[in-house]
């Protein structure tokens, strides 16, 4: 096994701060006590309280009440709740209608398919070459039995920024549900309810160098849904199960160790990056030049796989990815790459780089040089573009 030296893989998941560790441990060896009442004993008592604290710092970050965020074990689960409680407290009622876009992360799209099974249909909203929704198209679609449209923040491979506030108008104005995906946005691309009208936000810890299985869905006031899985009245009876209060903790303090200095220095380090990268001939920049995560770089590199230069940044003891996590022991094409036009040769030849807390400028020269010459070694024996 090759010692990884450089992570930029930080989309599929980041490395736990040291300080959100030191904030957990005491929920799992001091006040490790179920969550209980004012009647209960002291040590339940105090984990409520807790787990009442870090709701207020994450609710907080998205302008919303404490009682409008319900703790989860990651996205795939506030994703899957969201959409279908929806479909199911609005299918009698109003109608059996969802919209979402091709290029969302496998938890919405894999919601989606899975009501279409039980009857749903499920319209897609065109996007661009750079994955923008096509604000024309998505009204168009709009019918008086669209019940809720599904689209994310920002996208996990390509890092495209959609115009949330644009989009959340439209539906607003037809009465439509609008869930967001914010996994990879939260933190580092701000959303505030109290300014755009979404109604579900999906957020995680994995990404923001939080604990891994916790996550969090925000539900405005008011928004129809459905409880999906039975057991216990926790969450404001929406969602069963013993609350996660050491994760909870440690996801809020992540929340709390994010600053716009920091965001600010990792835009910088991943604009050095794309334009450097962008210097190897035959390559293109997947998603929007400036409207994308200040995290995330897609490259397309022509004439070679993207799995080959995978496996040679890993001799080197660099980590990177050639989709979304979801996708990783898939071979099959990036989806979000054909969704935004792209053919196959640029799927399989794209390379996400993903960037980090713990990322330090000198590794993106390091990365770029090794970049350079595995390109040039692989083109050399690809029987691709010889002409």
């Amino acid at each position: 096994m090759f010692e990884t030296t450089i992570y930029m893989d930080n989309a599929a998941v980041t490395r736990l701060d040291e300080r959100v560790w030191e904030a957990m441990r005491p929920y799992y060896f001091d006040t490790f006590a179920v969550a209980t009442s004012q009647f209960g004993y002291s040590l339940g008592i105090e984990a409520r309280e807790a787990l009442e604290r870090a709701r207020a710092v994450l609710a907080g970050a998205l302008g919303a009440g404490d009682e409008e965020f319900i703790f989860t074990s990651g996205d795939t689960e506030s994703t899957n709740m969201a959409i279908k409680g929806v479909a199911a407290a609005l299918a009698p009622k109003k109608g059996r209608h969802i919209i979402t876009s091709p290029i969302e992360d496998f938890p919405v799209l894999g919601s989606v398919k899975a009501l279409e099974k039980q009857g749903f249909e499920v319209s897609y909203v065109k996007v661009d070459e750079y994955g923008l929704v096509d604000l024309d198209h998505l009204r168009s679609l709009i019918r008086p039995d669209t019940i809720l449209a599904s689209i994310q923040v920002a996208n996990q491979e390509i890092g495209t920024v959609q115009d949330i506030a644009a989009i959340a108008g439209i539906l607003k104005e037809h009465g439509v549900i609008f869930h967001t995906d914010a996994t990879h946005a939260f933190g580092r691309v701000p959303l505030d309810v109290r300014q755009v009208p979404v109604d579900l936000i999906t957020v995680s810890a994995h990404t923001i160098h939080g604990p891994r299985g916790v996550g969090g869905l925000y539900i405005r006031k008011g928004t129809p849904i459905v409880k999906w899985m039975d057991g216990g009245f926790h969450e404001f009876n929406l969602r069963a199960g013993v609350e996660n209060i050491p994760g909870a903790v440690g996801f809020a303090k992540a929340v709390e160790l994010i600053t716009p200095e920091e965001t600010e220095r990792l835009r910088r380090m991943r604009d050095a990056l794309i334009e450097r990268l962008l210097e190897i001939p035959h390559t293109r920049l997947n998603g929007h030049p400036s409207r994308r995560l200040p995290t995330n770089a897609n490259i397309s590199f022509r004439f070679i796989e993207g799995e080959s230069i995978l496996l040679q940044l890993d001799m080197r003891g660099i980590a990177v990815s050639t989709g979304s996590a979801c996708f990783s022991r898939s071979l099959e094409a990036s989806h979000v790459i054909l969704g935004i036009g792209g053919d196959h040769e640029r799927a399989h030849g794209s390379v996400r780089f993903t960037l980090g807390r713990f990322n330090r400028e000198e590794e993106v020269d390091k990365v770029v040089e090794a970049m350079h010459e595995i390109v040039e070694v692989l083109r050399a024996i690809s029987p691709l573009g010889k002409d």
